[in-house]
């Protein structure tokens, strides 16, 4: 019996001793038009990067308005042979949450106004006029366009475009936390094009995740953050207009890249800036966009109603002074 009982000792020393620590891995690349940094830790090896390269095309497969053979690209054309796939139809799932909460301020169909305006990946409209902008209105709602129990698209007018854009980036990041995670891999911190998912910690730091929200008079070359905060199990997205808009070569008129869906407009409402934290990245990405568009008042009203998702927004007042609201939820992540 004392040998077995040393016999069991010494494969469980064995044991430890082989086993080894988790070691950070990093990983970066370039996907939806911009580059991403994947940082996780890992007591095993698995091939990372045909997973990550398998995720990102079938996202861009589903839902890229900028590969002519994906699937949104060929419903947007008119092919209604279409059969979408599951992560179109949770995209679809999660923008009707959300324009329903945001009481329509948020809606997929606003590509066709997106690209009348120069911001998508079509030649933008000569000039937008009010007789113009009505008949683009026309093409203009959530519910212009369904999807059937055989999977197809049926829209209400052909020439409804349907743009994920607004959603898409994040949801492709959850599903880049969802491969890692079906990998046994629970701590790591995915940043691609600015929107970040945090799982578990820092190992190497034995702490909680830390972002940031972008100072306003931040220098693209030289970014600098505002306020600092930890990031634990959320996903985290950003929506301004201080840098992203287009000024018009004949009439020398500013159009920003947040249309307000509900007038047909391209102004800038008196949000500047949103940083959303939510359950998942693409709820965060797309209720950035929905605050942009809703104006201030009406974006703290329907944060108050929403459970899981805190904001940080910077907003001008009357006087055009830049303000900033955040709610209670985000305080309480806020680093001192």
């Amino acid at each position: 019996m004392k040998n077995i009982f040393a016999l069991l000792m010494v494969l469980s020393i064995c044991s430890c001793a082989t086993e080894k620590s988790p070691e950070l891995k990093v990983l970066q690349g370039d996907a939806f038009g911009t580059t991403y940094t994947i940082q996780y830790f890992t007591a095993t090896e698995f091939k990372a990067e045909k997973g990550i390269d398998s995720v990102l095309y079938a996202v861009n497969k589903s839902m890229s308005t900028y590969l002519p053979q994906s699937d949104i690209s060929k419903i947007n054309r008119g092919d209604t042979t279409v059969v979408v796939d599951d992560m179109f139809k949770e995209v679809w799932r999660i923008s009707e949450t959300v324009h329903t909460n945001s009481k329509g301020y948020f809606d997929p169909t606003v590509g066709t106004l997106r690209n009348a305006y120069g911001f998508g990946d079509t030649k933008p409209v000569a000039e937008i006029d009010i007789a113009t902008l009505d008949s683009l209105r026309e093409l203009v709602g959530f519910r212009k366009f369904q999807i059937n129990e055989n999977g197809t698209i049926t829209k209400s007018n052909p020439n409804v475009y349907i743009d994920f854009n607004a959603v898409a980036k994040g949801y492709g990041i959850d599903q880049l936390g969802n491969f890692l995670e079906s990998n046994n891999i629970t701590d790591y911190i995915i940043e691609l094009g600015g929107e970040i998912l945090a799982k578990g910690r820092n190992v190497k730091k034995d702490s909680f995740w830390i972002s940031g929200v972008e100072a306003l008079d931040s220098d693209v070359d030289n970014r600098k953050a505002t306020v600092l905060f930890k990031l634990e199990n959320r996903g985290l997205a950003g929506s301004g207009n201080y840098r992203k808009y287009r000024i018009d070569d004949i009439t020398g008129k500013k159009y920003v890249h947040t249309i307000n869906p509900l007038t047909g407009l391209a102004e800038q409402s008196d949000v500047t800036s949103a940083t959303l934290i939510a359950p998942s990245c693409a709820l965060a990405d797309a209720y950035a966009t929905a605050c942009m568009a809703m104006g201030f008042e009406r974006a703290k009203k329907m944060l108050s109603g929403l459970d899981g998702v805190e904001a940080y927004l910077t907003y001008t007042d009357a006087e055009n002074a830049t303000q900033v609201y955040s709610t209670e939820g985000f305080k309480k992540l806020v680093l001192n």
